[in-house]
C-alpha cells in the first residue's frame, strides 16, 4: 500500500530551501490530478510543460534504445517528481512515464511557474540546482547508452565478419569440389577428341567422364536444394513415412549391393502420417542412408527402422561402421563438415548431407540426433510429430 504524501512535505524536496510562504504558493499554482494504471503522463520525445510531483502511488519512466528496446530506467513513488526540464526549456522529453499503479500528483504548468518564479529567487537557486544534478545524471546514462550501443555494434561486426569467413569457406570448398571432377572429366574428353584412345579405353574414358558429370551435378543439385530449402517451405501433406522409406532403400539398393553391404528396411504396420513434404523426406533419409553405407565395413549391415513413441513417429537409420568422436559428433551437422580418411580407407563426399537433412527437419518442426562411439558404429535418429 503507497503512502499518501502531503504537497507541503514533497515541494521541499523538489526545491531544498525554500520557503514557507513560497511553498504555499507553489501549491496555490498546482494542480491535483488522478490517474489510472498504464495511464501514460508524459512521453519520449513531446514537447511538454508539466512538472508532476508524486502524491500517492508508482510511475514507471522508461526510454526506447536502438529504436526498438523499450527499457526501463526507474521506478518513482510517493515523494518522487519529473519534468523540472519542461518548466524551464521548451525541449522534447527524453523519456516516457507511465502509471504503475493508481497515481495522484500535484502539476505545475509552466505559466504557474513563472508566476512564482517572478517572486521567489530561492525556488530559482533550487530549480538550477536540480536541473544540474539531472543534467548529470543523464550524461551517465548517455554514456552508458553509448556503451551498450558500442558493444552491440562490435557484435554486429562480429557477425558479420564470421558470416564472410563462413562464404568465403563455402566458395573455397565449392571451387575444390568441382575442380577435380571438372579436371578429370575435360582431361578425358581432350583426349578422346585427340583420337589416342581406341577400343575399350575409349569405353573407360566415358565412364570416368559420366562419373565426374554426375559428381557434378549431384553437387550443384545439393547447393540448388539448400537455396530452395531457405527460400520456399512446400506445403505439407500426409505423409507415410513407411513409403518414403522404401524408395529410399530401393533406390540404394543397388550401391548396397556394390559395396558389399546388408540394408534392411521392414515396414511398420499401422504407423500414423506426419505432416510433411515427401520429396523432402526423401532426400533427408536419402542422406543418412548414403552416409551410412559409406561408412559401413565390406559385409557390414545398415538398418533402417521406423516406431511410434506417444505423439511421435521415430526414424533411425542404424549403422555398425567406424563411428564417431564426441568432437564429430558436435560438428557432423555443419555445412562442408566430412571425413576424408579413416585408416586406409578414403571417403568421398563435399559435407552437405547431413546438413541438408537436418535443415529439411528443422523445417518440419522436428528433431535430429546421433549417437555413435569410434568403432562402434552410428545410429541417426529422425522425431517427427505424428499427423492430428
Amino acid at each position: 500500500m503507497t503512502t499518501v504524501r502531503a504537497p507541503s512535505k514533497i515541494i521541499p524536496r523538489a526545491f531544498p530551501g525554500i520557503k514557507a510562504n513560497e511553498i504555499e504558493e507553489l501549491i496555490a499554482n498546482s494542480q491535483v490530478h488522478s490517474y489510472a494504471p498504464g495511464a501514460v503522463l508524459c512521453r519520449e520525445n513531446a514537447v511538454e510543460d508539466r512538472f508532476y510531483m508524486i502524491l500517492e502511488g508508482d510511475a514507471e519512466v522508461t526510454k526506447i534504445i536502438n529504436n526498438a528496446e523499450v527499457r526501463l530506467l526507474k521506478t518513482l513513488g510517493p515523494g518522487d517528481f519529473f519534468g523540472e526540464m519542461a518548466l524551464i526549456h521548451n525541449a522534447p522529453r527524453a523519456a516516457t512515464v507511465t502509471a504503475k499503479s493508481p497515481l495522484t500528483t500535484l502539476e505545475l504548468n509552466k505559466t504557474g511557474f513563472d508566476r512564482v518564479l517572478h517572486n521567489s529567487s530561492s525556488v530559482a537557486m533550487a530549480m538550477v540546482s536540480e536541473i544540474s544534478r539531472r543534467l548529470r545524471s543523464n550524461d551517465q546514462m548517455a554514456v552508458d547508452d553509448l556503451r551498450l550501443r558500442a558493444s552491440e555494434l562490435a557484435d554486429a561486426y562480429q557477425k558479420l565478419a564470421e558470416q564472410d569467413f563462413a562464404r568465403r569457406e563455402f566458395l573455397t570448398n565449392i571451387a575444390h569440389e568441382l575442380r577435380t571432377p571438372l579436371m578429370a572429366a575435360s582431361g578425358f574428353l581432350q583426349m578422346l577428341r585427340s583420337g589416342v584412345m581406341s577400343g575399350d579405353q575409349i569405353s573407360t574414358a566415358i565412364e570416368t567422364v559420366s562419373r565426374n558429370v554426375q559428381q557434378i551435378v549431384a553437387l550443384v543439385n545439393d547447393i540448388l536444394f539448400l537455396q530452395e530449402m531457405e527460400l520456399v517451405l512446400p506445403e505439407f501433406q500426409a505423409v507415410d513415412l513407411n513409403a518414403v522409406a522404401k524408395n529410399v532403400t530401393d533406390t540404394y539398393a543397388p550401391k548396397a549391393i556394390e559395396r558389399n553391404v546388408n540394408l534392411r528396411f521392414a515396414p511398420s504396420g499401422g504407423l500414423p502420417h506426419v505432416a510433411g513434404d515427401s520429396k523432402s523426406l526423401e532426400r533427408a533419409l536419402a542422406a543418412l542412408v548414403d552416409n551410412a553405407i559409406k561408412f559401413s565395413p565390406h559385409g557390414g549391415e545398415v538398418n533402417v527402422r521406423l516406431s511410434a513413441r506417444g505423439g511421435d513417429i521415430l526414424l533411425a537409420v542404424e549403422d555398425h561402421g567406424i563411428g564417431m568422436d564426441k568432437d564429430a559428433m558436435t560438428r557432423v551437422f555443419d555445412r562442408f563438415y566430412h571425413l576424408d580418411r579413416h585408416e586406409n580407407d578414403l571417403f568421398g563426399g563435399i559435407g552437405l548431407g547431413l546438413s541438408i537433412t537436418k535443415q529439411v527437419i528443422e523445417q518440419h518442426h522436428g528433431n535430429l540426433t546421433v549417437a555413435s562411439a569410434p568403432g562402434r558404429g552410428s545410429t541417426f535418429t529422425i522425431v517427427l510429430k505424428r499427423q492430428n
